[in-house]
């Protein structure tokens, strides 16, 4: 059966596939031999330019030029050429070796040059690198901007929703009053922190050969500084030098990584959560769109379906991040293969946070508060000033103020008549009961208006 997105087993690349398409510049098997072909690129450049590595010098214009060409134009054809020779060799990254030795033969014929492609090198010393680079790109250019997106989408409603006073609800129930605007503050203000946490986690390498001593560079190169040559080739391309590994990276940054998006997205469940809960209350309206259904048999609905699509997504990112996290900082001894195994279902994860976010974004895009509603539900809980009776009360220290007040007012729902009966019989000072008085529930949002508008 011929590959589409109709036959594709995952929906990442079948039914999402379009949501998805940004990410195979990241996380296909082409982006990871490209970003392979890269580190190796750049390690021929790098030894070219130590003094102590006398037998290859600088690149010249011709080499330079070659070089920058097939960064640039390598694809899909050039990756195809690797996949064949993999097929020979049965190993992934000599095939890059093999494929780069050809081209330099074939367009420079340095056959001498050849030979410091993949000088002294381990596999993961390529390999570790260039996940390295996947994830800190995929990470500025399609992870970020999208969280950012979704924080651009939620910050004019909680300007707009600041002081729309609104029933909160602990436990399910009716509890004292917040606003709109404050409740979706608090979501913008996680998720910014959260965005910045993963923004800030330092993607490492490491270049130390077969078991992290520069065993082999140091029988060839006696003399060489090998930690600094490593240090400073790994710093070039602009990650944080790891000084102490086995043959593997130990992969605890990736931990960070995925634990600090996985934290992201957990957020991001709750909100979708909440909002689908307010879309259920109808305290948001969601604007159709022409020729969407909502239903097979009920032509009135307008399901929630884009956030309930973002919370499903995101529980399954969630659940491959935890895997990763939790995997990849574990190796038998100085190395085993299954954080390879593992390693390539990075994309994965972050594939569904994607579609997540896409859902999400789609979803907030279509909500209008119904203001009426919102406040119509607020008007009759005058049950919910009784947190504010009772605290009043033991301020000019009235009698069983708590126990007063749950007799009155628990479990049912007491309307203006009986709360302003019960007030005016209170032993306080009178300015304070002209206070309690004039409060309505709408009244009583404390400062929920003035965080909203502090974000």
């Amino acid at each position: 059966m011929e590959l589409t997105t109709l036959s594709a087993i995952s929906p990442i690349d079948g039914r999402y596939a379009s949501k998805c398409e940004a990410l195979r510049e990241y996380f296909s098997e082409y982006a990871l031999i490209r970003y392979r072909v890269i580190v190796e690129l750049a390690w021929v450049e790098h030894l070219a330019n130590e003094p102590g590595v006398k037998e290859i010098a600088p690149l010249g214009g011709k080499a330079q030029r070659f070089f920058q060409e097939l960064r640039d134009s390598f694809g899909v054809e050039e990756a195809q050429a690797v996949k064949a020779i993999e097929a020979e060799t049965n190993h992934d990254v000599k095939a890059v070796e093999y494929f780069i030795k050809r081209r330099i033969t074939e367009s420079l014929g340095q056959s001498k040059l050849g030979e410091f492609v993949h000088f002294a090198c381990t596999s993961e010393d390529i390999n570790n690198l260039a996940y390295a680079l996947m994830l800190r790109d995929a990470r500025a250019d399609v992870l970020l901007p999208l969280q950012e997106k979704i924080e651009a989408s939620l910050r004019p409603m909680v300007d707009a929703y600041a002081g729309l006073g609104m029933v909160s609800r602990t436990h399910g129930q009716p509890a004292s009053p917040t606003t709109l605007g404050k409740e979706l503050a608090n979501f913008c203000y996680r998720l910014a922190r959260q965005r910045r946490q993963l923004a800030d986690v330092p993607a490492l390498g490491k270049f130390n050969g077969a078991v992290g001593n520069y065993n082999a560079h140091y029988a060839a190169y006696p003399d060489v500084d090998w930690s600094g040559v490593a240090q400073r080739f790994v710093v070039s391309l602009g990650l944080e030098w790891n000084p102490f590994t086995t043959q593997i990276e130990p992969h605890d940054w990736l931990a960070e990584y995925f634990h600090a998006l996985s934290r992201l997205n957990t957020i991001l469940l709750g909100l979708c959560r909440d909002i689908w809960t307010y879309v259920s209350l109808g305290y948001f309206r969601q604007n159709p769109v022409a020729g969407e259904v909502g239903s097979s048999t009920m032509p009135h609905k307008v399901n929630p379906i884009d956030f309930e699509n973002a919370e499903g997504n995101l529980g399954v990112a969630c659940a491959l991040l935890s895997h990763l996290a939790g995997k990849l900082p574990v190796s038998r001894l100085q190395r085993d293969l299954t954080d390879s195994t593992v390693l390539r279902n990075v994309g994965t994860g972050i594939a569904h946070s994607v579609i997540a976010y896409q859902s999400c974004l789609k979803g907030l895009s279509k909500l209008e508060a119904d203001e009426e509603r919102i406040a119509r539900d607020l008007e009759e809980r005058w049950e919910l000033l009784a947190e504010a009776i009772q605290t009043v009360m033991r301020r000019y220290g009235a009698e069983a103020p708590y126990e007063k007040l749950k007799e009155l007012t628990r479990g049912v729902q007491v309307d203006r008549a009986a709360l302003h009966t019960f007030i005016a019989g209170l032993e306080i000072p009178h300015a304070a009961r002209k206070e309690l008085l004039g409060l309505t529930p709408n009244r009583y949002l404390g400062n929920a208006e003035q965080q909203a508008h502090k974000l």
